[in-house]
């Protein structure tokens, strides 16, 4: 059996093979997981993130323009369906947006210690506060330590509303923290 690339199987998904699919969700799935894990500690949200977005790269296979890797480009479609999965969820139930991480789905690593004493220390009052887009830039910023360049196309806004939106982000933790 011959791997193909991730731009092979997004050429045979705008073709309509499921085969193609299936062996690209199987490929990126779990870090896709993994990674909106670190944004939202809600499980149904992540996974509703996470269908959503292989549900999107299914009907929009054909829109990738070859330009970038296909990884970061499913990247930005699962950052961008889990800020409209929290929006949507937050018009409903605002108090959902901070559950807390059940300890069997802690990660043990440094690093996410580290982010989930964030996410769930001191400073998760201030960031609760913050509208899911506010929150998606610190996160990409601060967190991920992306460039304004790198976080406006992975967030797939211009660069200036990122840094608006920091702004906005840091007054209102401010704010908060004060």
């Amino acid at each position: 059996m011959r791997v193909q690339t991730d731009a092979q199987l997004l050429s045979a998904i705008s073709e309509g093979d499921r085969d193609a699919l299936r062996t690209l969700h199987d490929r990126h799935a779990a870090w896709v997981t993994l990674r909106l894990r670190r944004r939202c500690s809600n499980s149904d949200v992540v996974a509703d993130a996470v269908q959503d977005t292989f549900v999107a790269v299914w009907k929009s296979a054909a829109r990738w323009d070859g330009r970038g890797e296909p990884a970061a480009w499913i990247w930005g479609i699962a950052i961008r369906r889990l800020i409209g999965a929290l929006r949507s969820r937050d018009r409903w139930n605002r108090d959902r947006l901070t559950d807390v991480v059940p300890e069997s789905d802690v990660i043990t690593t440094a690093e996410d210690q580290v982010l989930l004493g964030i996410e769930h220390g001191d400073l998760a009052g201030a960031l609760g506060q913050l509208s899911p887009e506010l929150l998606a830039v610190v996160q990409a910023t601060v967190l991920d330590g992306l460039t304004t360049r790198e976080a406006a196309k992975l967030l797939g806004i211009p660069a200036g509303t990122v840094k608006t939106r920091m702004m906005r982000a840091r007054t209102q933790m401010r704010g908060a923290l004060a």
